[in-house]
């Protein structure tokens, strides 16, 4: 379904409700699976290294990092699809809300794994993006419009 998505995403047109909807989905579902995966392992490993089992703790952090490679794979190549197709062609308040919204989910989900100064990045990116998004959001959707909620409630 994501690849049948990016390429409607690819037309450089405004996306229909319906469409966008279709696209959010998609990308929730494949990223969903992988972030829950990864809370498992995280916390499988940790068990691990506090029990001091060395050859478990190395098998693990090789999947563990795996599933982080899948992670950042899916999150920059939707973020990639934002940047360059959906946000430049949006035209109504409300679909540039939904695509900054987007650009904040997938940043703010790169940074429940990176470290450093790549996970400070990525907070940063997603903080811009919420703030965008919310800029827009105030003077062109009223307060009750689900959007509007959605991104306050993933906001805070």
């Amino acid at each position: 379904m994501v690849k049948n998505m990016k390429e409607v995403a690819f037309s450089d047109t405004e996306l229909t409700v319906e469409e966008r909807n279709l696209l959010s989905v998609a990308y929730k579902n494949v990223i969903g699976a992988r972030r829950a995966s990864w809370r498992i392992v995280s916390s499988i490993e940790q068990k691990e290294e506090s029990k001091g089992s060395e050859a478990n703790v190395a098998m693990i952090k090789t999947y563990r990092t795996k599933i982080e490679d899948e992670l950042a794979d899916i999150c920059n190549d939707i973020l990639d699809v934002l940047l360059k197709h959906l946000i430049p062609s949006a035209t109504m308040g409300e679909s540039k809300v939904f695509y900054h919204k987007m650009m904040g989910d997938y940043h703010r989900y790169l940074a429940e794994f990176a470290t450093g100064d790549k996970r400070k990045e990525s907070a940063d990116k997603s903080l811009q993006s919420y703030k965008e998004a919310s800029d827009i959001a105030i003077t062109e959707l009223p307060p009750t419009h689900p959007i509007r909620l959605g991104l306050a409630l993933n906001f805070s």
